[in-house]
């Protein structure tokens, strides 16, 4: 696929086929992540692909108390620059892949190792996050043209959820589960990524105010 297409299309897939995906696919993706960006190249980033049932079913159970944590307290919050029509199919969306986590066919745990956090900088936590979320990103991307389907979420590890996985997946403490990515063929299809529009949030050398058009934004 052309690269652009690839982004402009990339949407968050939350449906999935039986199908397995073959080794080399996952290989190829977790490939791509590796090669994503490091502070300090320090490559401090771990990838688990679960395929067992017993262990994904483990994680679906986690992700199901974050994610109903997460809609008890946020659901009017959620998506809030659309219509209540697409908000109510886009929250269908995240309730039916928490009902059916464990049947995606591999779920990918991207994991930072905090052993190699740098020192005076922002924190264990950040440095994590930073670590990871670029290779995350790669990752979706090279999903997307493959035609695989994906989403990040972290609401698995939210509360205990962190340490809970930690012990599923055989991690030590320096390791951590920062981002669950279940793939599958989508049964669905790809298509343009709706944004809020780009001058609301695009400035040039400073910030400044702009008219408030959320209103506008729900059409």
């Amino acid at each position: 696929m052309e690269f652009f297409d690839v982004i402009n299309t990339a949407r968050a897939m939350r449906r999935y086929k039986p199908d397995p995906i073959p080794e080399e696919v996952l290989v190829q993706l977790i490939e791509a992540a590796h090669l994503g960006p490091s502070g300090s190249n320090r490559q401090s980033r771990h990838w688990i692909v679960v395929r067992d049932p017993e262990i994904k079913q483990g994680l679906a159970d986690l992700n199901r108390a974050g994610v109903s944590t997460y809609l008890a307290n946020n659901r009017d919050l959620a998506n809030p620059h659309v219509d209540a029509g697409r908000r109510e199919r886009f929250l269908a969306a995240v309730e039916h892949q928490m009902n059916h986590l464990h049947e995606a066919p591999a779920i990918v745990i991207a994991c930072a190792d905090i052993v190699r956090a740098p020192q005076g900088t922002f924190g264990e936590g950040a440095a994590a996050a930073t670590e990871v979320w670029g290779s995350v990103q790669n990752l979706l991307l090279a999903a997307r043209a493959l035609e695989v389907g994906s989403v990040p979420t972290t609401l698995a590890f939210i509360g205990d959820g962190r340490e809970r996985a930690q012990e599923l997946l055989n991690l030590p403490d320096h390791i951590l589960p920062m981002v669950l990515i279940p793939l599958g063929w989508p049964t669905g299809n790809f298509g343009p990524i709706r944004r809020r529009p780009l001058d609301e949030v695009m400035h040039w050398d400073r910030y400044e105010q702009k008219s408030e058009s959320t209103e506008r934004a729900r059409v």
